[in-house]
């Protein structure tokens, strides 16, 4: 076994390896760019290089740079993670010139599978099924037309190289065709630098199941299906294992095509078998047909995981320092069911936008595997992809798992950006998904509805005016002059761009009553939890001016600074009043001093906050109304200005 190997990636996936070898007594080197510096990899790795800048192209993809930062620490070998180098086959041969060990397939493994039209003309001889289609040379335009007629409409125009729904175009009408080629081509030309294509007959109720196989170099085994159906855009979102609807004769004859395809190009290592399957009359041992191999670990390999108890990291560092396969395939058996979920930083209703933003909040939920390189306090890149983590759940039944899987999303919580977590909140709890009638289009047909994010409800609002104004913590609970006395305030938040007046009376410090809209919610404190109308509050977290309400995976507020609401409705008035009851901490006007807009008055400590009050147009200070550390309730006169007579003295 290596004593130490060089991880040549980042986020959750440097982590996922770092937890197994940690586990079998390997040292860990990371490497990181500029912008992970103080990412979680690179604290739990024994050891960190500093390999470029954030962007993939000076860090991550530098092949040069990762060979050489293994050299210098030590390391015995490199394992690529999935993405970046991982199926790069000349990076594969410039670790083996180097001396070190690639955990992974050999370059020429790679080599065979890195073009679609090549890789399923090699699994036609090999006896594997394969979508019927024109995988050859001829790219001229009558030729690849003459194809599609001959297949029969609707048919997939698909870029020979690259991925991820890039340079694939469906027609449904010979006239359409030309058209959807350039498009088709323009694209994978941007992408892959390779305009070539492929036509293939287009499956009318797909369904996208993957086969895990584990080779030694010589024979293979497979780990059974996981079915990656739910996608959007062709973006896998949740996956799960086993195929619903799955049966034996099929399963045997998926996993023995699998297996057949590893053993054709001598494959060592985790990698995956993706079939595309006919799911119009259920599954059938005739109706799936091979898509391509991903010559790597696979981002949903933990369902694969939760289903066999195998640890697929432990077999690639031992299948690589030289051992075996750790198991025989009548050894191999399937335990139960697994969901894996996505859960990303990104803006679903403005179109699924990645987005960015500091964590600052992130809990994960008990019961529930948590795939993750980020921590409460790390900030979502721009340069990376923005997941967060995958959830991974699991039970003895489909149902059951799907319980578990729903109950995860709800309890995780995220503050700080924008998640997915209602998103995939909504797709656990869609009819259809939970009777496993799944095909790719699901979540097409039903976007509209999934991507409605709960409305927030008058207990939620109220929550977030209360947690506004700073009474919800025990540090707020003081003698002396406090926010407890009875006293009545409007306490403005923002929502998805809607602002919301809420009405706090305070009867003391553990009662309020929220008026909001025309429903008043009773929040009292009991023991060490508040109540709002008899129910126990949800969490809730205020970073800056955002409050999180962690009910229905999320929901948060801005909250409208009230000084710049009353320098906004002051407009020219001549005096400036105190928006909230608090300490007047410093006073900086004098009588006859001339200020400009914006011009700092005096400043107001309220809500353990200091509050900057500004003058809110040019003049003179006629009059300071108010002493330092002095009390005063909202809207008291603190400072008046000299009357603005623009006209002047006609007299």
């Amino acid at each position: 076994m290596f004593e130490t190997i060089l991880i040549a990636n980042r986020g959750e996936i440097a982590c996922r390896v770092i937890d197994t070898a940690r586990k079998m007594g390997v040292r860990c080197v990371a490497v990181y760019s500029d912008a992970d510096r103080a990412a979680r990899h690179v604290a739990m790795a024994d050891r960190a290089v500093h390999i470029g800048g954030p962007a993939p192209a000076d860090s991550y993809l530098r092949g040069a740079a990762i060979i050489e930062a293994a050299l210098e620490t030590g390391a015995q070998a490199i394992h690529p993670g999935y993405g970046f180098l991982s199926e790069n086959p000349d990076f594969v041969d410039a670790v083996e010139a180097a001396g070190l060990v690639f955990i992974g397939p050999s370059a020429k493994a790679i080599r065979a599978m890195g073009l679609k039209d090549a890789a399923k003309a090699l699994m036609e001889k090999a006896g594997v099924p394969v979508v019927p289609g024109y995988h050859g040379d001829n790219q001229d335009l009558e030729h690849l037309s003459g194809a599609a007629d001959a297949i029969g409409y609707p048919v997939l125009i698909k870029a020979v190289a690259g991925g991820g729904g890039k340079g694939m175009r469906l027609v449904t009408r010979p006239e359409d065709f030309n058209d959807a080629l350039d498009s088709a081509r323009s694209e994978a030309k941007t992408a892959f630098g390779n305009d070539a294509v492929l036509i293939e007959k287009y499956i009318q109720k797909p369904r996208h199941i993957e086969v895990q196989v584990f080779g030694d170099g010589e024979t293979a085994v497979h780990l059974f299906e996981r079915d990656c159906s739910l996608q959007r855009r062709h973006q896998k979102v949740i996956e799960e294992a086993p195929a619903p609807g799955m049966t034996d004769d099929m399963r045997a004859a998926m996993g023995q095509a699998a297996v057949r395809a590893a053993e054709t190009i001598g494959y060592a290592g985790a990698g995956t078998v993706e079939f595309i399957v006919d799911g119009s009359r259920g599954l059938r041992p005739d109706a799936f047909w091979f898509m391509e191999m991903n010559t790597r670990l696979q981002v949903e390999h933990p369902v694969t995981e939760a289903i066999t108890g195998v640890d697929l990291v432990e077999w690639q560092l031992r299948v690589a320092s030289g051992g075996g396969l750790p198991k025989r395939q009548d050894a191999l058996t399937i335990n139960g069911h697994a969901f894996e979920a996505r859960l990303y930083a990104e803006d679903v209703p403005k179109g699924f936008l990645p987005a960015t933003g500091r964590l600052a909040h992130l809990r994960f939920p008990d019961g529930a595997r948590a795939d993750t390189g980020v921590r409460a306090g790390d900030e979502i890149s721009p340069h990376y992809d923005p997941m967060i983590a995958k959830l991974i759940t699991h039970g003895a039944t489909r149902a059951g798992a799907l319980r578990r899987l729903s109950a995860a999303l709800r309890d995780c919580e995220v503050a700080g950006t924008v998640t997915n977590l209602a998103f995939l909140g909504a797709l656990a709890g869609h009819d259809g998904f939970a009777a496993g009638e799944v095909d790719t289009d699901l979540i097409a047909r039903d976007l509209d509805h999934l991507v409605v994010e709960p409305a927030p409800e008058p207990r939620d609002i109220a929550l977030a005016a209360l947690a506004a104004i700073g009474v919800l913590h025990d540090s707020d609970r003081s003698t002396g002059f406090c926010l407890w006395s009875p006293l009545t305030q409007t306490v403005h938040l923002r929502h998805h761009g809607d602002e919301i007046a809420v009405r706090v009376q305070s009867l003391s410090a553990e009662a309020h009553d929220v008026q909001v809209g025309d429903k008043t919610v009773a929040a009292r404190r009991v023991g060490d939890r508040w109540q709002m109308d008899g129910q126990a509050a949800p969490n809730i977290v205020v970073s800056g001016a955002l409050v999180t309400v962690f009910d229905r995976y999320g929901i948060g507020f801005d909250i409208v600074d009230p000084l710049d609401r009353a320098a906004m409705a002051a407009g020219d008035r001549d005096v400036i009043e105190a928006p909230m009851p608090g300490l007047v901490k410093l006073v900086t006007a004098k009588p006859g001093q001339e200020v400009r807009e914006g011009d700092r008055l005096a400043v107001l400590e309220a809500m353990k906050m200091e509050h900057a009050l500004l003058a809110a147009r040019d003049g003179t200070v006629e009059e300071v109304l108010v002493a330092e550390g002095a009390q005063v309730a909202a809207g008291a006169a603190l400072i008046r200005l000299a009357s603005d007579n623009s006209e002047g003295n006609t007299a």
